[in-house]
């Protein structure tokens, strides 16, 4: 018996470069394009799973015989979220807002097949250092916070910044792989 498709909802290079660390190629990729306006009263990781979700479902909704695999990322502070920064003033308001915290960075993943879906959130904690004026804005000038949540990548030179982290560093980039791997294996996904 031949193995599903396994289509990734997500255009990523960051996610595709974790998927490979599991031996993994998507078979192909379908980004799914939905609202990821947050719901009046919803908390950071119920975000992250929804999202992930929905995404999921809008790609399985095209691919019913393949395995969908989809994720989202939702930075917070408090119940505050941060989301993509929309220009490099926005950015920096959020760097300013992190400098010197401790921020939970929800990861929410999941899995596709038909109308099944499976999920998992992973929380991880993450705190910054206390961030000077220049500092923010020679990072702000390198682009590398655009389309990211919080307006940062830990896998760039925003990862100088990190002082501590608590949880999943994959899942801060995008995608918790021990998560990632068992829900794959639990559908019975092998890589060939």
């Amino acid at each position: 018996m031949s193995r599903p498709e396994l289509v990734l909802a997500s255009a990523s290079p960051r996610r595709i470069e974790l998927l490979a660390q599991l031996g993994v190629t998507p078979d192909r990729i379908d980004p799914a394009d939905i609202d990821e306006t947050p719901l009046k009263g919803e908390t950071p990781p119920r975000l992250a799973e929804r999202l992930a979700r929905s995404k999921a479902e809008v790609v399985a909704a095209r691919a019913p015989e393949a395995l969908v695999l989809a994720a989202d990322t939702v930075v917070a502070v408090g119940r505050r979220f941060l989301e993509k920064a929309a220009d490099e003033a926005e950015a920096a308001r959020f760097l300013r807002l992190l400098s010197g915290r401790n921020h939970r960075v929800f990861t929410g993943v999941a899995l596709a097949r038909s109308e099944t879906v499976t999920t998992r959130v992973v929380e991880t904690r993450v705190s910054f250092k206390t961030l000077s004026e220049a500092e923010i804005a020679a990072y702000v000038a390198t682009g590398d916070w655009r389309g990211k949540a919080g307006a940062y990548g830990i896998q760039g030179p925003a990862g100088a910044f990190v002082r501590r982290i608590v949880g999943s560093h994959p899942a801060v980039m995008g995608l918790p792989l021990y998560e990632t791997a068992n829900l794959l294996t639990g559908a019975g996904w092998r890589a060939s």
